[in-house]
């Protein structure tokens, strides 16, 4: 199986309702990342699909720039990435692992 297939089967079991704009964003960053690159499918999915939540739909980009650190605005943000998640039919929180 190619590799962005593998990804998009994770993301169909991550995130069922995501739609189809973004999950071609969220396959894009998971093959265009470097660390991700020689990761497993459904952690690359995973990790792609939270690190866009975070930078798309919260402030955390913003709190960044004001000078927070990569935790702090994590921490802050996280209520927000979790919401966004569980929109695209993913209840777990952002901190979570993949699906077993």
């Amino acid at each position: 199986m190619k590799r962005t297939e593998a990804i998009g089967r994770a993301l169909d079991i991550e995130a069922p309702a995501l739609p189809a704009k973004d999950r071609a964003a969220v396959i894009d960053r998971a093959l265009g990342s470097r660390q991700m690159r020689d990761a497993p499918a459904p952690l690359a999915a995973w990790a792609a699909l939270v690190a866009y939540a975070r930078h798309g739909f919260t402030d955390y980009d913003g709190l960044l720039a004001e000078g927070w650190g990569r935790e702090a605005a994590r921490h802050f943000t996280e209520e927000a990435v979790a919401a966004v998640l569980l929109q695209w039919g993913c209840p777990k929180p952002p901190s979570a692992g993949i699906s077993d």
